[in-house]
């Protein structure tokens, strides 16, 4: 019942989306995709990917929980095109969405959000998919783009405590990359000392250094294998809740 009390609402909501935010490349993989309820079509702030409220909206909230893409947190972040395959009820393009959850299904590698899951059928037959609840797709990774956002961008998690703790999460991350580690210039020692992955696109470190942070980072994909310095990336007086611009870009 609530998916078709919503199901009007995403219709709208629909009209109005922005030009989708992804390229593709690469080929397609079988699988199935479900949907999560919401009553507003939107992503959930309490994703495990750990975004909070950027995981709600980002992307025009085309977002998606994934299961054996989920990759222990890696594959946070990323992006897919995600086509259904239903004789006569699916869109040709299907949808682009980005990873912001953890979710497992029936036999599903995504749980889509309702906006996006409408995306994938045509504009005349949304209610029949709906009612499928559950439905065969096909996908494939693409790169991540966002409008008006170019950089990788460092926010402080709301949780961490300056100066004791410090967690970090990494939004708008463009390209086919992974971010595999992350490391912390620690000037008095002259060495690098690795944050843990606290969960998902979370990493954490009690006692951080002192002064501007500068930190390294890891990644894997379209870039191929390597470290990327953040010089002074982070303020002295980091606060918690706040982004931090890191002028370097993921292609």
């Amino acid at each position: 019942m609530g998916v078709v009390l919503n199901y009007h609402y995403c219709l709208f909501s629909l009209m109005l989306l922005l030009p989708a935010l992804c390229y593709s490349q690469d080929t397609f993989t079988c699988s199935r995709a479900t949907y999560y309820g919401s009553p507003d079509c939107l992503g959930t702030p309490t994703g495990a990917c750990g975004y909070g409220e950027f995981g709600r909206t980002v992307n025009d909230a085309n977002v998606a929980g994934v299961s054996r893409l989920w990759k222990n947190g890696t594959g946070c972040g990323g992006c897919y095109q995600v086509k259904c395959t239903v004789p006569k009820l699916c869109s040709d393009d299907g949808v682009n969405i980005m990873v912001t959850d953890y979710g497992e299904g029936d036999h599903t590698d995504f749980i889509l959000s309702p906006r996006a899951y409408l995306r994938l059928a045509r504009a005349d037959a949304a209610a029949q998919l709906f009612a499928y609840g559950v439905v065969d797709v096909e996908f494939r990774r693409i790169s991540c783009k966002f409008a008006g956002y170019n950089n990788l961008m460092f926010k402080v998690h709301e949780h961490s405590r300056f100066p004791q703790y410090l967690a970090l999460v990494f939004l708008y991350q463009t390209g086919q990359n992974e971010i595999l580690a992350v490391e912390l210039w620690q000037d008095d020692c002259k060495e690098w000392r690795g944050m843990r992955r606290a969960y998902g696109a979370v990493w954490d470190m009690p006692n951080p250094p002192q002064g501007s942070i500068t930190l390294r980072f890891q990644v894997s994909g379209s870039m191929g294998m390597k470290w990327i310095v953040a010089n002074n990336a982070i303020p002295a007086d980091w606060k918690a809740g706040v982004a931090y611009d890191s002028a370097i870009q993921l292609y």
